[in-house]
């Protein structure tokens, strides 16, 4: 049984304006999570392929500094900077979509990481563009942390379409509203307009209760 309160408050998420690459205005999604495990075991966990397609999908391509690669059914990019096991920065599903992924020690064997994806504003459109990507991310941090337990499922595509992976798909996106808000990055308009969508998206099948 996942539990959805504890996975949900285990991210931290933050929207905010952020100069891009080309120095123009863009906005930044930015998530943390803590990891009950050493850097090297989580850097192996998201660059090795043959851990990866176990908790995300299958990872192919010249993966080093300098090279491509391609996630099955998702984004292919190029490796801007490769330094394990602390920092990995790449575009994602174009030149203008840049990912970077922070890794530091925390207490005792644990993990802090850190995901930063920044895109030019006329891609975004305002703060509520996270909206269209932060659920996404969220599900990819809780995959990771169920495979680093030892809870990752067999079949990742039923799994993420289940009703409780779509519950937590909910309650994410709206914790990704309340983060857009707080960023003053949108208007109400926009925030609304893109939580409708965002849920259409990732929770498809969950109904909304009259309260949400």
């Amino acid at each position: 049984m996942l539990d959805i309160v504890r996975q949900i408050s285990a991210i931290h998420r933050d929207v905010a304006h952020r100069t891009t690459a080309a120095g123009g205005q863009g906005i930044s999604v930015l998530l943390r999570r803590t990891y009950d495990t050493t850097p090297a075991d989580v850097w192996d966990a998201i660059t090795n392929p043959e851990r990866v397609k176990r908790w995300f999908t299958l990872l192919t391509g010249d993966l080093r500094e300098g090279g491509k690669f391609q996630l099955k059914g998702n984004a292919s990019g190029d490796i801007l900077r490769c330094d394990p096991p602390r920092l990995l920065k790449l575009t994602y599903g174009g030149e203008t979509s840049i990912v970077e992924v922070r890794l530091s020690p925390g207490d005792g064997d644990t993990t802090n990481l850190e995901v930063e994806h920044n895109v030019p504003i006329e891609m975004a459109g305002s703060g509520a563009g996270s909206l269209f990507v932060g659920p996404g991310w969220d599900g990819g941090l809780l995959g990771l942390d169920l495979y680093l337990r030892g809870q990752a499922p067999e079949d990742l595509t039923a799994a993420a379409n289940s009703p409780e992976v779509q519950e937590f798909s909910r309650q994410s996106a709206h914790a990704w509203a309340a983060a857009v808000a707080a960023s003053g990055t949108a208007t109400a308009d926009e925030i609304a307009g893109a939580l409708q969508a965002s849920l259409g998206h990732f929770a498809p099948d969950v109904r909304e209760s009259p309260a949400s």
